[in-house]
C-alpha cells in the first residue's frame, strides 16, 4: 500500500488509507478484529485509528474497548514501531453524562489512559475529538503541547472542529510557540448531506468547503470518516439516510455506478479512489466487521481515477 508523508514536518509515514478500529471490542469480537488487523498489516497499511470513548454507546460497552483489543494485539503481534497510531480525547462520557471536553486534567488522564490501555509509550497523533468552548484554549493548547515535548505524542490534530476554530486555535498555537494542531479529521465522502441539514449523528462535523480550502492552502492532513456512508453505497439493506436526500444525490450515485462499472470496481472503491486522489488527497478511516469487506478495500488502495472520470464524478453535482 502507498504511504505518504503526514503534515507537520515529523517525517511521519501514513498508508493511504487507515483502518478504524471504533468497533474492536465491542460490536467486532477480538479473534475477528486480530484477523483484520493482520491482514491489513500484511497488504502495507500503518495507520490505525481510535479513542478513548470507543464504544460506550454499544450495550454492554464503556469505552476503552477498541484500545484494549488494540494493546493485547500489539502484545502477541510486536512491530509497534511500523505503525501509525491515532487516538483522541474529548468525546467520553463525564460524570454528569455529557462530554468530557478538553480541560488539562481530562487531556492527562485520559492520554495516560490510552497509553495504558494501549500498551505503548506514546502516539503518532493525538486529537481533540470535538469543540470544548467551556474551556479556554489556552488551557486546552498548552497541555497538548506539554503531551509533545514529552515524548507521549508526536502530531497533534483537531476532529470536528468549525474551520474558523481550527484556524483560531492554531494562530494562538504560534503566539504561544506551542505545537499546533497539523492533522484534521472530519466526516467526508463523496455524497454530500442536504444544505443546511444538522446531521443526527452527535458529535458530528462534515466537512466544509471552507474547512477543504483551509486545508489545502495550509498544507494540513485531513482523515475522513463515515467515507462509505455505513454501506450505503453498496448494500439494499442500507437505505440512504434521510439526510442525503436530495436532486445532486441521484445525479452523483448515477455518476458513480457509471464509473465503477467502467473501471470493473466497486462504488466503494471508486469513492475510496475520489477521496484519496482528490485535492486536498483524503485519508479515508474505513471501518470494516470482516475480511472480506477489508479485501474490498484493499483493493482500492492503489487504484487511481482517471482524469475524464475524475472529472464526471466531480461535475455531477
Amino acid at each position: 500500500m502507498k504511504q505518504r508523508e503526514l503534515a507537520g514536518g515529523s517525517g511521519t509515514l501514513i498508508s493511504r488509507i487507515c483502518l478504524g478500529a471504533m468497533s474492536f471490542g465491542t460490536t467486532v469480537d477480538e479473534q475477528t478484529s486480530f484477523a483484520i488487523l493482520d491482514r491489513f498489516v500484511e497488504a502495507g497499511g500503518t495507520t490505525i485509528d481510535t479513542a478513548n470513548c470507543y464504544a460506550f454507546w454499544v450495550p454492554g460497552g464503556s469505552g476503552g474497548e477498541s484500545e484494549t483489543v488494540l494493546g493485547r494485539w500489539l502484545a502477541g503481534r510486536g512491530g509497534r514501531d511500523r505503525l501509525v497510531l491515532a487516538s483522541k480525547v474529548g468525546s467520553g462520557l463525564a460524570a454528569t453524562g455529557g462530554a468530557e471536553g478538553l480541560a488539562p486534567e481530562v487531556i492527562r488522564r485520559e492520554l495516560a489512559g490510552s497509553l495504558s490501555r494501549l500498551g505503548v509509550d506514546y502516539l503518532d497523533i493525538f486529537y481533540a475529538h470535538r469543540e470544548d468552548r467551556e474551556t479556554a484554549d489556552e488551557a486546552t493548547l498548552a497541555t497538548f503541547h506539554e503531551a509533545v515535548t514529552e515524548g507521549k505524542v508526536r502530531a497533534l490534530g483537531a476532529s470536528n472542529h468549525a474551520a474558523w476554530r481550527l484556524a483560531e486555535t492554531r494562530a494562538l498555537a504560534r503566539t504561544h510557540g506551542w505545537t499546533p494542531y497539523t492533522v484534521v479529521q472530519q466526516r467526508y465522502s463523496y455524497l454530500l448531506p442536504r444544505p443546511a441539514t444538522t446531521l443526527p449523528e452527535g458529535g458530528h462535523v462534515h466537512a466544509s468547503e471552507e474547512l477543504l480550502d483551509y486545508i489545502r492552502s495550509r498544507n494540513l492532513t485531513l482523515f475522513a470518516y463515515s467515507t462509505l456512508l455505513w454501506g450505503t453505497y453498496t448494500r439494499d439493506d442500507k437505505p440512504l439516510p434521510e439526510h442525503y436526500e436530495h436532486p445532486g444525490t441521484r445525479r452523483r450515485l448515477a455518476a458513480l455506478a457509471e464509473v465503477a462499472a467502467e473501471l470493473g470496481g466497486t462504488p466503494n472503491q471508486v469513492v475510496l479512489a475520489w477521496l484519496t486522489g482528490g485535492d486536498p488527497a483524503v485519508v479515508p478511516i474505513v471501518g470494516v466487521s470482516s475480511l472480506d469487506q477489508l479485501e474490498e478495500v484493499l483493493a482500492a488502495a492503489d487504484l487511481e481515477l482517471p482524469t475524464e472520470l475524475r472529472k464526471r464524478l466531480d461535475e455531477a453535482c
